[in-house]
């Protein structure tokens, strides 16, 4: 039976689809924690690059060099970098069908505290638009295709859906994974007393954020009474909206979900939400607008957790990469 899909695009082995957890496997915290905790990635990123950005700060991207002329460019989620294992493992798979890599870090997220006030955040796809274009500079690719885990995927369709005028042509296709679309809907099933441990682990790494800027920027931010931040609306109220220009956690998310903008996406775009997902609310389900846009598949299957996607395999592959690279690979080998 294949899982559900939304805008007629039917979930198949052909393209990657029926994903079935290994046994045991099938909870959806099981399969969100299993792969930070336990997966390893052989992978060597061939260099690091920094570009600078216009407003006095920077970007840290890892490579992996191939010669190809198809780029994949990957964006991590909350609090990760390119040396995740989903990220890894992600370009390795790409890698070993001969496509170069470019790996995201966002500000503050390579090891260095970046040099301004604001920070990366769930909306902030100027810094991708500022890597895609550094990468379609260099004159080496003739097709990129964009790959986001969680947030990465949010800032992927924010800048797809809002401003499709101004993706750079050379993006033809799109594959996000876990996206928390709605980000007020998500915020609020993570405030659940089930989600505390990942609620716990994101504060404790962001208040890591919050102490590397004061050791920077002395008496401009500061991390008094922070123990008494508990959610992400704590936490976006104190930090996330006022550093970047927000009235408060509420505007922020709606500003900045990336739910009512999947209409306007212009290139093939794949989508994939598990219905087990700890981290996403029924309106991180956005069957009516992906159904609105033929450009969109929307893949809902029953299991996969949060950036889970467990596979056990000769390859070390994850089903995860199998469907991305299924849904990129018609676009012919260069």
């Amino acid at each position: 039976m294949a899982s559900e899909t939304a805008a007629g695009h039917l979930d198949t082995p052909e393209n990657g689809g029926h994903y079935r957890p290994p046994p045991f496997m099938s909870n959806g915290h099981v399969q969100s924690l299993f792969p930070a905790l336990c997966r390893r990635v052989a992978l060597r990123y061939t260099r690091r690059e920094r570009i600078h950005t216009p407003d006095g700060d920077f970007l840290d991207v890892d490579w992996v060099v191939t010669g190809s002329r198809r780029l994949v460019v990957l964006c991590h989620g909350l609090e990760g970098d390119s040396h995740r294992p989903y990220i890894r493992g992600m370009a390795r798979a790409f890698r070993r069908r001969g496509w170069d890599c470019l790996a995201l870090n966002y500000r503050g997220c390579s090891g260095a505290p970046n040099r301004r006030l604001r920070s990366y955040h769930s909306g902030a796809y100027e810094d991708l638009a500022l890597a895609v274009g550094h990468a379609a500079d260099t004159g080496r690719y003739d097709a990129v295709v964009l790959t986001g885990f969680s947030i990465g995927g949010n800032i992927i369709l924010r800048w797809l859906g809002r401003c499709p005028d101004r993706v750079h042509p050379l993006v033809k296709r799109a594959v996000v994974f876990s996206v928390p679309c709605d980000l007020a809907d998500s915020a609020r099933v993570l405030a659940r007393p089930q989600n505390r441990i990942y609620m716990r682990h994101f504060l404790v790494a962001l208040r890591q954020k919050i102490r590397d800027k004061m050791a920077v920027m002395p008496g401009r931010i500061d991390d008094s009474g922070y123990e008494g931040l508990k959610t992400f609306k704590d936490f976006d109220d104190r930090y996330t909206a006022p550093i970047n220009g927000f009235t408060d956690a509420l505007d922020y998310w709606r500003q900045c979900s990336s739910k009512p903008v999947i209409p306007g996406i212009r290139i093939p775009t794949l989508m994939v939400q598990a219905r087990n997902d700890p981290f996403l609310g029924p309106n991180c389900y956005p069957t009516s607008a992906a159904a609105a846009n033929a450009q969109v598949t929307l893949d809902m299957p029953a299991s996969g957790g949060h950036v889970g996607f467990i596979a056990f395999n000769a390859s070390g592959e994850y089903w995860s990469e199998r469907r991305a690279l299924a849904f990129v690979e018609d676009m012919g080998r260069r």
